[in-house]
């Protein structure tokens, strides 16, 4: 076909949500997708930096930003028109072939992590495609060798208030039972440990443990950091029982903390870490990163792949979304409006406990009232999170403005009074 048919109808359709309502669109939401998401709050239809608008045309401050997915906001000029070039140039070329920006983002993921010489990447397509990842990676740990029949390594330590994801492998490490229950039996092996309990982690860690699977900060379970310490412990824990230490970086890495990695500052060296979420600003794409010759020599060829993943779109929004955030120092940025956002809001009446770094934040209430607030700064154009019945979760946009972080911070005493009201 040498003419591009146009399609008015579909361009007003992704530019504006065309002239249904989001009433309208829901009713069809739910005629038509698979229920596992609940009834989503609204129909989003357009973004531009840290607002979106709905069907409707009311605007929001996004205060969640996709769960930690939309670094640089919604529509960033520079991702989309990379993205747009690279659509343009090369879409897909399977993994029989490479492309420049993948194996540019490899190497720019290497320098960034501070890797050891001979540590390699592997690319997915999401945070818990990362983790499967890992896990099979965990799996090669067995102890044993031809030469060397050793006690083989079977157990994998997780903690309690993990969440890794919810494909089979990433889940048999998550720890809700709520999540886990429907699709016993899960992978074998996974033991779940006290929370920040160095003296369970050295008791859990033994010769017949092939890896530790650890988040610097438990964002699902409301934003809980790791007490000073412990990833160091765990290093020395896993190194002396031959164990890998695998970091789950999904939403703690590519600057949300004001860091590259959040566990930069720990004086360790993990086995291997995972990356997704805001890597692609918005762009769906994940990587495994195995640090040094030896652990990246676990998975030789034919032993895991995918489609996607890697793919010369998602690896060009990833390099597109790293030099946005390096060449205008957004981690300080994050830094600075992470810690206004934390001292205001432990200084607000009701918040009992504020939790986090840069700019994850959980903050706890004095009521059993989270998913109120949500629903109340949803009416009065703010998206926020409730991951449990009294913490809200922020992780918005890393260019998030002290003038937009004020206009919440305002606006939050009044979102808690009608939060109480509504109980």
């Amino acid at each position: 076909m040498n003419q591009i048919e146009t399609a008015p109808e579909l361009t007003e359709l992704v530019e504006t949500g065309g002239q249904t309502t989001g009433a309208q669109w829901l009713s069809r939401y739910s005629s038509a997708l698979l229920g596992v998401f609940g009834t989503p709050q609204r129909v989003l239809v357009r973004g531009a930096g840290c607002l979106v608008w709905d069907a409707d045309g009311k605007e929001y401050l996004d205060l969640l930003g996709g769960i930690a997915v939309n670094a640089l906001g919604h529509a960033h000029p520079f991702v989309t028109s990379v993205i747009s070039s690279q659509l343009a140039t090369l879409g897909h070329v399977s993994n029989f072939f490479t492309s420049p920006t993948q194996i540019a983002l490899a190497e720019k993921l290497l320098e960034i992590s501070k890797a050891p010489a001979g540590s390699k990447v592997f690319f997915a397509n999401s945070g818990t495609e990362a983790v499967e990842a890992a896990f099979k990676l965990a799996r090669r740990n067995s102890g044993a060798s031809p030469d060397s029949p050793a006690t083989p390594r079977t157990k994998i330590v997780a903690l309690e208030g993990a969440f890794h994801g919810r494909t089979m492998g990433a889940l048999a490490l998550t720890a809700k039972e709520a999540y886990r229950a429907p699709f016993a039996p899960l992978p074998a092996g996974v033991v779940h440990i006290p929370f920040g309990d160095v003296d369970a982690l050295r008791a859990a860690v033994d010769d017949t443990t092939a890896a530790v699977f650890l988040e610097p900060i438990q964002g699902e379970a409301g934003v809980r950091p790791l007490p000073a310490g412990y990833l160091k412990a765990a290093r020395e824990a896993t190194s002396a029982a031959g164990a890998l230490l695998i970091l789950d970086e999904v939403q703690t890495g590519i600057g949300r903390t004001g860091k590259w990695l959040a566990s930069e500052d720990a004086g360790i060296v993990p086995d291997a870490v995972t990356l997704a979420k805001g890597l692609g600003g918005g762009f769906p794409i994940g990587a495994l990163l195995t640090f040094g010759p030896e652990v990246s020599s676990l998975l030789s060829a034919g032993q895991h792949g995918t489609t996607f993943g890697g793919n010369p779109v998602a690896t060009a929004a990833a390099l597109a979304t790293l030099h946005v955030l390096e060449s205008q120092d957004v981690l300080a940025h994050v830094r600075s409006v992470g810690d206004h956002l934390r001292a205001r809001l432990a200084a607000t009446d009701g918040v009992t406990e504020v939790r986090g770094e840069g700019l994850l934040i959980g903050f706890d209430l004095d009521a059993d009232m989270a998913p109120a607030v949500v629903t109340a700064g949803l009416d009065a154009g703010f998206i926020v999170n409730s991951p449990g019945p009294r913490t809200i979760r922020l992780a918005p946009p890393l260019i998030l403005s002290t003038e937009q972080a004020d206009r919440f911070l305002a606006a939050l005493p009044a979102l808690l009074q009608t939060a109480k009201d509504a109980q």
